[in-house]
């Protein structure tokens, strides 16, 4: 009689961690955690261990749950000196529902991608505008002696106040510089400061004309001395140039070669205007030269 042999078959290990030993710590609280803290997904149980800060699965789900056997800090295990962190194996008390968990994760998570467009943006305060100086002082170094005279001459015939009248209304003089008004003052002061400073701004207007001039005078010169000195070479530049033209010219007019294209009745009038063009130009150029 046959036999069969049966080929023996490992058995399906745990793929949670499964140990005793408990850590005689005190008990974690999982409502003490925030909804960002702590995972309660069923079959993705993780919380941010306390101590070290990593986080952490939770075994024991069903029974008693605890935290597995980790290190301080991440892949601290593949070194030479792990070090266990003091809350491995520790209890926690799961006393937070699945779907409480949830909606709070749900309600952070909401409030966290609004919390930028709901905080006070930075205040740009508005510059002050400057105040406008007055027009007396604008125009006060602008105008000269003669203009401020007449600014100050017609401010005193429009103004009451600056002005001396008689009982029948006719002008007398100007009012004392003391009991004119803001602009009759400005302008006498204008009118009085153009004409202690206008022989002097006169004089340095003179010399600064003369000086443009003098400057005018010096690059004109330059100018004719660099082209003198190289007047000759661009004029010989001028009518080798035109020369040259004018071979072409009448090469393409005159062409040795019986084969060559032949010209139109057109063609040839417009090449003779240019060839006569060109050789007065050539003419020129060599009597300006002599």
């Amino acid at each position: 009689m046959a036999t069969t042999t049966v080929e023996p078959k490992a058995r399906k290990r745990r793929r949670k961690t499964r140990t005793k030993n408990v850590s005689p710590l005190a008990p974690l609280i999982a409502s003490r955690f925030n909804a960002t803290q702590i995972n309660l997904t069923p079959g993705k149980e993780h919380v941010i261990c306390p101590t070290c800060k990593n986080w952490t699965p939770i075994t024991g789900v069903l029974g008693t749950p605890v935290l597995v056997p980790h290190h301080t800090t991440p892949y601290q295990g593949r070194t030479t000196t792990p070090r266990r962190c003091s809350n491995s194996n520790r209890r926690i008390i799961l006393d937070t529902a699945v779907d409480a968990w949830q909606a709070d994760l749900a309600e952070r998570t909401e409030v966290s991608s609004t919390v930028a467009s709901r905080r006070p943006t930075r205040v740009t305060r508005k510059p002050r505008t400057a105040v406008a100086p007055a027009v007396m002082r604008i125009v006060g170094g602008l105008v000269d002696d003669k203009t401020a005279r007449r600014l100050n001459e017609a401010h005193i015939k429009g103004c009451s106040a600056c002005t001396i009248k008689d009982d029948e209304g006719n002008i007398l003089g100007a009012a004392d510089i003391a009991s004119r008004c803001a602009d009759g003052r400005r302008l006498a002061q204008l009118a009085a400061h153009t004409q202690r400073v206008g022989p002097a701004r006169r004089t340095a207007q003179m010399e600064q004309e003369e000086w443009s001039a003098r400057w005018e005078r010096g690059l004109l010169l330059l100018h004719q001395l660099l082209w003198n000195q190289h007047a000759k070479a661009a004029g010989d530049a001028d009518v080798q140039r035109i020369g040259d033209a004018l071979t072409a010219m009448t090469q393409t007019l005159n062409p040795h070669k019986a084969d060559a294209p032949q010209l139109t009745d057109w063609e040839r009038a417009d090449l003779m205007s240019a060839i006569t063009l060109l050789a007065t130009r050539q003419e020129q150029l060599e009597r300006h030269r002599r």
